[in-house]
């Protein structure tokens, strides 16, 4: 291995550094947006405001932070994912902290929506989008890494921020959780990196030919792209299945508060996302390699239809841990499948900037879904309705991805022209 590939005095394929960079950035930005739930009830109760109402504030948070990849991938692609992604960890450093300073629920809404919103969005496309770059057999498994950040971070911050809150009270936590995202997370995206050319490397560490640093990152352009066939199909899919997607983030604690369960327990439930989530990425990420991304991504859809379907019959502590682990898993798997997908569509040329127009419609989703899930419950105070909606979404989803398969399924990637790779892995 080409000593330009390491570090100093390592032999470590650098790629594994950008994959460790990306996982900090999704822990700490997604850990610190994941801890909403439990400021839930503060919040509702200093402020005097309804579910549905406080529930907008991570909407507006979410819409932001998908939403925003649009403009931050393009940059990335342009300018390098390191300075997008310092930039997105101290805009939620600045955000949790002066959303510590709200006087009402609409300085919340502008400090934590905005900062935090912000934040997750100038960071997560841009360094997803270049650890994409560095790999191409074991592209899903190093996807599902770089993403398990978030599974970790639902896992672990929720419970720290309910221990700030119990020691410090929510303003003062709020405070803690943004010199944590600035300090942590501002460092570890320094390790970012956009292409293993500029080390003298193709991906997956493999020597870089003669005369290659100077060739252009192939696949297709953004136009292309978002025209074929094949994007139209996984907008409209993934739009369609994010109304239910973040629905559990929000409400599961509260519902399991309403059912009787001690709000100790209710809050572990968002851990068992996390853990669900990690095992997610990790385990099913890597499966997706071996059965074809394409063909994941299908199964998943279906399985999150199914796991939404088990809370519909939950009201007690430990089948509500049923669902949350196994929800938790597939949507763990799903985040880590879908950047893959696009880089085997699409090439790595633009591959950022084509993630980051996807991930609009999962921002247009999550601006409703919670929320509309919040106001539902404040008019018939029972979440029956909002989560068989979910259900109903993944079903169409699936049938959306079904209907646009295509030979190859993500093992052997092509581009839009029906090119294969000069990377892509022999069938």
């Amino acid at each position: 291995m080409s000593v330009q590939s390491a570090l100093p005095n390592s032999r470590i394929f650098y790629g594994w550094f950008v994959v460790a960079a990306a996982f900090a950035v999704t822990f700490v930005g997604f850990g610190c947006a994941y801890t909403f739930s439990a400021f839930l009830d503060s919040l509702q109760r200093d402020f005097g405001a309804s579910r549905g109402s406080v529930s907008l504030v991570f909407s507006l948070a979410g819409f932001l932070y998908f939403g925003l990849g649009i403009v931050s991938g393009p940059l990335a692609d342009r300018y390098g994912s390191r300075r997008l992604a310092l930039a997105g960890m101290l805009l939620i450093g600045l955000g949790l902290a002066a959303a510590s300073a709200a006087r009402n629920l609409v300085e919340v809404y502008a400090a934590y929506g905005l900062g935090v919103g912000l934040g997750v969005g100038c960071a997560y496309v841009p360094a997803v989008g270049a650890v994409q770059r560095w790999f191409v057999r074991r592209r899903g498994f190093a996807s599902g890494l770089a993403v398990s950040g978030i599974g970790i971070g639902t896992l672990v911050m929720p419970a720290q921020a309910t221990f700030l809150i119990e020691m410090l009270g929510w303003r003062g936590a709020y405070l803690a959780l943004g010199a944590f995202a600035a300090i942590v997370g501002g460092g570890m995206a320094l390790l970012l990196e956009n292409d293993p050319r500029d080390r003298g490397l193709n991906p997956d560490g493999d020597p870089l030919q003669q005369g290659a640093m100077l060739t252009r990152a192939e696949g297709a352009s953004v136009r292309e792209a978002i025209r074929s066939r094949r994007f139209i199909s996984l907008y409209a899919a993934c739009l369609i299945c994010s109304f239910g997607l973040f629905v559990p983030f929000v409400h599961l604690v509260p519902y399991a508060g309403d059912h009787g369960v001690p709000a100790t327990s209710a809050v572990l439930l968002l851990g068992i996302i996390g853990i669900g989530s990690t095992a997610g990425r990790f385990f099913l990420g890597g499966v997706a390699d071996h059965i074809g991304r394409q063909s994941a991504l299908l199964l998943l859809f279906a399985g999150m239809a199914i796991a939404l379907a088990i809370w519909t019959i939950s009201t007690t502590f430990w089948p509500l841990a049923i669902f949350a682990f196994v929800y938790g898993m597939i949507y763990g798997a799903w985040v880590a499948v879908l950047p893959a997908v696009v880089m085997d569509y699409f090439g790595g040329r633009n591959v950022s900037g084509i993630i980051g127009i996807l991930y609009t419609s999962v921002a247009f989703g999550t601006l409703i879904g919670p929320s509309a899930a919040g106001f539902a419950f404040d008019l018939t105070h029972d979440y029956t309705l909002p989560i068989l909606a979910g259900v109903a979404a993944n079903i169409l989803a699936a049938i959306i991805v079904v209907t646009t398969r295509t030979p190859g399924d993500g093992r052997n990637p092509t581009l839009p022209c029906g090119c294969h790779s000069p990377h892509s892995p022999p069938r």
